[in-house]
């Protein structure tokens, strides 16, 4: 069986597209080799900036034979159906068979397809990937029609075993395949013919180029702590850098040079943002200042100087980024020491949403509701009202304009500057997280404060205009306001009724929305079901907690939730949900077919065999001890008293016939069955649960 090997050399292809581009080079010929019958044991796929790369092993030499039956008309049907039906199957009416059927002849159609060679079915499906490849954006060049990312420049297709290697033979739109590649741009370009796939890979590192993506990255990440190391510093951590850097390169070469000492006491997160978004520069920090003195660049060269004029060159361009960032700050400062009354103003001619007001309406807003959830956070109220009024005055600063990435960040340094308490400060810093499903909730209690205000507003802003989240449609982000809504909650272990804050907040507005209370509690709930299905706490088990007094309460919902799930998991769990649906049932039935509820009076006297007696006993024992669990919210325990049930219910069932003639007896025992629904009930509805 031979091995498969492709190639599409082209100009640099922005880094940015290359995983997913390789992904859907791999996806769309193995679819396409396998939809004509080919199979292979593994495929890999690679990605440099000049190059796609595709491998496959044990790739089968030819399609199989296939005979196709396929069910025709009836003989006698007419003949407009008879051809339409030779035209699908693309037979001719030679190859028309008739057989006898329950209702009279049909015609069978039998297909034959004959086998093909591997290379001729390569020599369709790659072309048709190339001329349909999904780039997010492409182009085209010179006089051709093909469109591709970059101006593809040549084809390398090739099948190898151990006879030889032969070329697949193609073009598309005038490049012709063939066996040939070139390694890196400037250190190696002569072309070079290859065999397979290890014949490949070998020469390309010999011509300076590293086709893994992951080596190249690890190469960078190794040598750029060694640097920093032997310097005494360490490397600041930066995933998405660094992906995006092993695909800039194809022969990576790690350099460290030096930041100039007048911009070391720009704010860290300044340095680093500004190299990192303008340079592609990695951080270097001092652990013991926490200061960033050096940064990582990666070239694409080795050069006789060892990367010298390549520091140089690089060094120049940085400190005129450098120097306008020193700019920014410094004129930035000056309007916070001066109470940032500047940026509180500007804000009054921002529109926040044309129905909602501007900005700093909306911070109105926010500080009032901070001023009322503060207490409820053990934080202080003026404070948190504080922190609200001033938490988005950096929107207006020159660094956040230059940088928008580091709103709050900044906030929290001119906060400082303008000698705000720290615990100020750090909300303006927190208030906005958290941002995305890897970010932090923030913690402490004033910043928690302005962080949950400024999201509920946002909420109950976009609920009282009717401007809820659609479908996929979700363009002022309410799904993740609400998500970080409920992380808030639940990380920091917050009681509070979301309900009240809703409506007060809701009351802001104008009244508008105040009925969409309701709505919007909804919504809470289904952002925690998406949030607790990481957990693998089921969306039926999170009803059936919320079915339980208060739904706005998220902490104690999942309490009571994840005591379910956890007693659910054990066998007493699952019966004593069988026997709650028994009775639940037996009762359901009896109340409809009789028009009365049976909901009070279960009497121990009127027990008339022994199981019901038993049961009274065991119901009596677990009320007496799952009510002080309830009351300290000992879900756990209460759930746990409740499996002692287990037994005396099934021998209840087992034995007595609910029912009975004797309407005193059936009374009583129908009775009884709701005192057991309540007491199985008494953490969570267990009628909520599937299944």
């Amino acid at each position: 069986m031979p091995d498969f090997l492709l190639e599409l050399f082209s100009e640099e292809i922005p880094a940015r597209m290359q995983a997913r581009a390789a992904e859907d080079l791999k996806r769309l010929v193995t679819d396409g080799l396998v939809g004509a019958g080919l199979t292979y044991a593994s495929a890999g796929a690679f990605a440099t900036p000049r190059r796609l790369v595709l491998t496959l092993e044990g790739l089968s030499a030819h399609s199989p034979t296939t005979r196709e039956e396929r069910r025709g008309p009836r003989t006698d049907a007419p003949e407009a159906a008879i051809e339409g039906f030779l035209r699908g199957a693309g037979i001719t009416r030679d190859q028309l068979e008739a057989r006898a059927d329950k209702k009279g002849d049909v015609f069978f159609a039998i297909i034959e397809r004959a086998g093909r060679p591997a290379a001729d079915i390569i020599a369709e499906v790659v072309p048709a990937v190339i001329r349909d490849f999904p780039w997010p954006k492409s182009m085209r060049w010179g006089a051709g029609t093909l469109r591709w990312v970059r101006p593809l420049q040549s084809i390398l297709c090739i099948l190898s075993d151990e006879a030889g290697t032969d070329v697949v033979p193609f073009d598309v739109d005038g490049i012709v395949s063939g066996n040939t590649t070139e390694g890196h741009r400037f250190m190696a370009p002569a072309r070079f013919p290859v065999a397979h796939f290890a014949d490949y890979a070998a020469k390309l590192k010999r011509a300076k180029v590293m086709l893994s993506s992951e080596d190249r990255a690890a190469h960078i990440r190794h040598d750029a702590d060694q640097m920093a190391f032997a310097a005494g510093l360490t490397l600041v951590a930066d995933a998405g850098l660094l992906a995006e850097v092993a695909g800039l390169v194809e022969w990576p070469v790690v350099l460290m040079g030096t930041i100039e000492d007048r911009f070391l006491d720009l704010p860290p997160e300044v340095l680093q943002t500004s190299m990192r978004e303008h340079q592609k520069f990695f951080s270097v920090r001092n652990p013991e200042t926490g200061r960033i003195e050096r940064f990582i660049t990666v070239a694409n060269v080795e050069t006789a100087d060892h990367g010298a004029t390549i520091l140089a060159g690089n060094q120049k361009v940085l400190s005129a980024r450098l120097s306008d960032a020193k700019f920014f700050w410094e004129n930035d400062l000056r309007v916070a020491r001066a109470g940032m009354g500047d940026w509180l103003d500007g804000l009054k001619s921002v529109t926040f949403h044309a129905k909602l007001g501007s900005q700093a309406e909306r911070i109105a807003r926010i500080a009032a509701l901070a001023r009322e959830i503060a207490p409820m956070l053990g934080a202080d109220p003026e404070q948190a009202a504080e922190a609200a009024l001033i938490a988005k005055a950096d929107l207006r600063s020159d660094m956040v304009g230059e940088f928008p990435e580091l709103q709050g960040v900044m906030g929290r340094y001119y906060a400082l500057e303008a000698g705000r308490d720290r615990a100020v400060a750090d909300a303006c810093r927190d208030h906005w997280k958290p941002m995305g499903q890897g970010d932090g909730v923030p913690s402490a209690p004033v910043s928690l404060a302005v962080a949950l205000a400024d999201k509920i507003d946002t909420l109950t802003g976009f609920w009282a205009i009717d401007e809820k989240p659609t479908g996929s449609k979700d363009p002022y982000a309410l799904r993740r306001a609400a998500l970080g809504v409920v992380r808030m909650v639940l990380e920091n272990g917050v009681r509070l009724g979301l309900g009240p804050i809703a409506t007060t907040a809701f009351a802001a507005h104008d009244e508008r929305g105040v009925s969409e209370a309701a709505s919007l509690e909804a919504f809470f709930h289904d952002r925690l079901k998406v949030h607790l299905r990481d957990e693998g706490i089921r969306h039926d088990v999170i009803d059936a907690a919320l079915a339980r007094p208060p739904a706005d309460d998220l902490f104690l919902v999942v309490a009571r939730a994840r005591a379910l799930a956890a007693f659910l998991a054990t066998p007493d769990g699952e019966n004593l949900v069988q026997g709650f649906r028994r009775a639940a049932n037996i009762l359901h039935q009896a109340e409809a077919a009789d028009g009365v509820e049976y909901r009070y009076g279960a009497d121990p006297k009127f027990a008339e065999t022994a199981q019901e007696r038993a049961l009274f006993d065991a119901l009596a024992t677990a009320e007496a001890a799952i009510r002080p669990a309830l009351r300290s919210e000992d879900f756990a325990a209460a759930m746990t008293r409740m499996a002692a049930l287990r037994a005396p219910i099934d021998a209840f069932f087992d034995a007595v016939q609910v029912n009975a003639e004797n309407q005193i007896l059936r009374r009583n025992r129908l009775n009884l069955l709701h005192r057991i629904v309540e007491t199985c009930g008494a953490v969570a509805d267990l009628s909520k649960l599937e299944g």
